[in-house]
């Protein structure tokens, strides 16, 4: 399945998401992985969008902050002391 930066209509009444669950996920994906603050997650994904040519809207603080609480970030433990490697492939975004 291809996944989705921007929401997709609910269908239901009041105002609609703006961004989907996967990127809401990427954002605290990254906020998990490199110890940010919320503030400086926006930050750091909008750089990582500008360094890929993409000109798209980030999520702000409010938003992820709100979303974050029906959302689960899991990465799984990895035991070892080498670096860890984190790939996303931006081709279906």
């Amino acid at each position: 399945p291809e996944m989705s930066w921007h929401a997709l209509p609910t269908g239901k009444r009041g105002r609609q998401p703006e961004f989907s669950d996967a990127a809401i996920q990427i954002c605290l994906t990254m906020k998990v992985l490199f110890g940010m603050p919320l503030r400086q997650t926006t930050g750091f994904v909008e750089g990582l969008l500008r360094l890929a040519g993409l000109d798209w809207k980030v999520p702000d603080f409010s938003t992820l902050c709100r979303r974050q609480k029906t959302l689960n970030v899991a990465i799984p433990y990895r035991g070892g002391s080498g670096p860890l490697h984190l790939l996303i492939d931006a081709t279906g975004i």
